[in-house]
């Protein structure tokens, strides 16, 4: 059984009721059970839903442009009035945009339910162009921020909530602890966020590790820049950025200088949710698994998520990043996409007993 982690027991009576997912005992896909096994299989095994979207490129205050990926779902039966159809913010993982699979799944989850879904494409990764030498960080949730208020203004009178996978996470976690109960979500789903961003590169860093994914990982980041180069080398060393084999490598030379940190020990203490938690002011719910080596157990909050009656942490202790595998042959509904769609449903159908149960 996961280990579900909340002070407020009317937020776990809440969960218990109506996402009953979370205190059911998770049966990882035996074969697999293993935390970078989960990893390193889950983009290969599990299906990829057909998803149509309609893009949108909104611009952003210091000349730059954002790309979103709507899926409007105007076949919804539950809701066929567009204004008030609920909305659910994806926002993906480090190098991630709106065709990883576990988007698609998401959206397909949230298809069934009859909302509306939206995807936050970082800057500069998902084909459009770069106006600006600027992308994006775990730190900074300026771009997050014009998005929730763009998506909003659209569609003030639908209900609206957020779910972020790993570096999404981890930033959907800072803009909320610095908002406070100062934004137009009702509540958000935090998967395999990263919360100790020291922790968490120390564990890629292990010789395995690396081997396994830090060095692919820090490749991706290097490919999500270089069709930017010409309008990035006015500002950095590109020859340097390129020769990281690391993430904190890359993150040296490349991230923290962009984002004006003097040091690469700051931008990752500014980037670490765990610091923001005791900040958070709406329902939040996170799972996470105790064998992820992007976010090793012992890194996870539990006593801070214990001091916000707004937060509830779910614990497996398999399911590896972004992973949570079950059955014999794990092709469609993983763990985590059990917890989104039971979640995700709670909040929008019966979200005004959460605190008041």
């Amino acid at each position: 059984k996961p280990q579900l982690v909340a002070s407020n027991d009317h937020f776990c009576r809440f969960l218990e009721e109506y996402c009953p997912v979370v205190t059911e005992t998770y049966y990882p896909t035996i074969w697999c059970w293993e935390g970078r096994v989960q990893t390193l299989l889950r983009p290969f095994i599990t299906s990829r839903p057909q998803v149509e979207y309609r893009n949108e490129l909104i611009k952003t205050a210091d000349g730059g442009q954002i790309s979103l990926d709507w899926f409007d779902n105007n076949g919804s039966l539950y809701y066929p009035d567009a204004s008030t159809r609920p909305t659910v913010l994806l926002l993906p993982g480090l190098t991630g945009t709106s065709k990883e699979s576990y988007i698609l799944h998401m959206i397909h989850q949230s298809e069934t339910l009859g909302y509306r879904c939206v995807v936050f494409n970082n800057r500069g990764i998902a084909g459009e162009d770069l106006l600006t030498p600027r992308t994006y960080c775990a730190a900074n949730t300026e771009d997050l921020e014009a998005v929730i208020h763009h998506v909003h203004n659209l569609h003030p009178s639908a209900s609206f909530m957020a779910a972020g996978v790993s570096m999404g996470g981890m930033l959907l976690l800072n803009y909320l602890g610095k908002t406070g109960r100062d934004t137009p979500l009702m509540a958000a789903a935090i998967f395999s966020a990263g919360w100790n961003v020291f922790e968490s590169v120390e564990s890629l860093e292990k010789p395995l590790n690396w081997l396994l994914f830090n060095y692919y990982l820090t490749t991706c980041l290097q490919s999500s820049i270089s069709r930017h180069r010409q309008m990035l080398e006015e500002l950095f060393d590109m020859d340097l950025v390129m020769k990281a084999r690391t993430v904190r490598e890359f993150d040296k030379q490349f991230t923290s200088v962009m984002f004006g940190y003097r040091t690469i020990d700051d931008y990752y203490e500014d980037a670490s949710p765990c610091r923001k938690l005791k900040s958070v002011g709406i329902p939040v719910l996170c799972l996470n698994s105790v064998d992820d080596v992007f976010s090793p157990g012992h890194a996870i909050p539990v006593e801070t998520a214990k001091q916000n009656a707004n937060v509830a942490l779910v614990l497996t202790s398999c399911g590896g990043h972004i992973g949570f595998l079950e059955g014999i042959w794990p092709r469609k509904c993983t763990y985590m996409d059990r917890v989104f769609k039971q979640f995700v449903q709670a909040v929008f159908e019966h979200g005004n007993q959460i605190f008041s149960m």
